[in-house]
């Protein structure tokens, strides 16, 4: 039977948005709550009631029941605001909760967000000791992490240095690096890996790849969801403070993406329509706009392993143009390579004329394996004779996340440097004990 690290049970916060009789706990906030007073609404009173006031507040999180195994990876999805922060603020023991209880065995390292838990005053290595102990651990148990805390920081140069010197960067790896060092039973990241460079990301994750593999649990947050699908073993989506679903995380990460199609078809491709592309060409085509569908047509920016990719866009003429061909570039963003070159005329399709006027394309990538990561799109538009009469530059991005499609039992690593998967047929062949060229005489 597993043993369970986490245990929420109808977990609930509330929050009041204004309430005009709240006491404050300081002099200075007295003075300040009164001086804002005076000058509300110009002057004059405000009009609301103090009971109007007073009820305006909302839910957060309401009812939020799971459980967490030792040593399970949970990814938590959900739009901003949903209530995932304040989730992780109550498992953190930063808040409490309004209703509910959260049971939790072990000790938890947490990053919510940059330098969590340090003294702007204190040095970088005076904030390890003191987060250390604040988790709980003996100055041995810090010495014997301590090194290879500031290896991985890459703070060695600046380690007695106050942290209010450093760059946000170097605030960013130490505070992973403390969190992710330090012997926790369990480890809690919020969205804090995206303002590193991409390096400093993927040795995130590589990290808590190795953490997830020593056995200990690890609440992963993230609007990244190739790192998270690749990362995590279980999913969470969390929906105006409510539990939507959990299970295995790539059917989560699929049901919530296909919960974020956009409202208004005609409304969200017309704001598409922007001067503000990268793009060079001659005067006599423009493309409009992009943008990218699944198979079934709605509108989706990650795609899983084996999916369809559709790219539909809309393109003016200005006059009617013969022989046209399409190319579509597809470059890996965090190298900024071309992965993968596509044309019509390939494919057998031909555009012998356009006329003038506004027509809409669509070009289908089936099956596309793609190895997770993140992906641009560019799209060019040329004819025979004429040249290039548009290109723009990175017309549409997307992501692509690990699926069932390989046996692999464990996840992808993002941070290789592979581009495309293809299936293989794998087996042993036996060897004769005598080599081919060796032949047997007898008397």
């Amino acid at each position: 039977m597993n043993e369970v690290s986490i245990q929420v049970k109808d977990l609930s916060k509330k929050y009041n948005i204004c309430f005009a009789g709240q006491r404050h706990n300081t002099l200075r906030d007295e003075i300040a709550h009164g001086f804002k007073s005076l000058f509300r609404r110009n002057g004059r009173p405000s009009s609301i009631p103090d009971q109007a006031a007073a009820s305006n507040s909302f839910w957060a999180l309401k009812d939020i029941s799971f459980e967490v195994n030792k040593g399970e990876v949970l990814g938590i999805v959900g739009r901003n605001g949903a209530g995932k922060s304040t989730l992780l603020k109550i498992l953190s023991r930063i808040t409490e909760p309004t209703e509910g209880k959260a049971v939790i065995r072990g000790r938890v390292g947490s990053l919510l967000e940059v330098g969590t838990g340090f003294h702007t005053e204190l040095t970088g290595r005076e904030n390890i000791y003191l987060n250390g102990a604040i988790l709980g651990m003996k100055k041995a148990e810090i010495d014997k992490k301590f090194d290879e805390i500031v290896a991985f920081a890459e703070v060695e140069k600046f380690i007695d240095t106050p942290v209010k010197r450093y760059s946000s960067g170097m605030y960013m790896r130490l505070a992973f690096a403390v969190a992710a060092h330090l012997d926790t039973e369990i480890l809690i990241v919020d969205e804090v890996l995206a303002v590193g460079d991409a390096g400093f990301q993927k040795k995130c994750l590589g990290k808590m790849e190795n953490v997830s593999r020593e056995g200990r649990t690890i609440l992963f947050v993230s609007h990244n969801m190739g790192a998270l699908s690749n990362l995590c073993t279980t999913g969470l989506w969390i929906h105006d403070g409510q539990s939507m679903l959990k299970g295995e995380v790539t059917s989560v990460v699929d049901a919530y993406i296909k919960s974020l199609t956009v409202k208004g078809e005609s409304e969200s491709r017309k704001g598409r329509r922007s001067g503000n592309w990268k793009r060079i060409g001659a005067p006599t085509v423009h493309i409009l706009n992009g943008w990218l569908v699944d198979s079934s047509g709605r509108e989706c920016t990650t795609f899983s392993m084996g999916e369809s990719i559709v790219l539909e866009f809309d393109v003016e003429f200005y006059r009617t143009l013969s022989f046209v061909n399409f190319t579509l570039e597809i470059s890996r963003t965090e190298f900024g390579m071309r992965v993968l070159h596509l044309q019509n005329d390939d494919s057998g399709c031909m555009f012998e004329e356009i006329p003038q006027g506004e027509h809409r394309f669509r070009v289908e990538i089936p099956n596309c394996l793609l190895y997770p990561a993140n992906y641009e799109m560019h799209l060019c538009l040329w004819s025979q004779g004429a040249g290039v009469q548009d290109y723009v530059e990175t017309i549409a991005s997307f992501s692509m996340i690990q699926s069932n499609i390989t046996k692999r039992t464990q996840s992808l690593n993002v941070h290789k440097q592979a581009i495309f998967y293809t299936p293989s047929v794998w087996r042993e062949i036996r060897l004769d004990t005598r080599h081919p060229s060796e032949t047997e005489v007898s008397a």
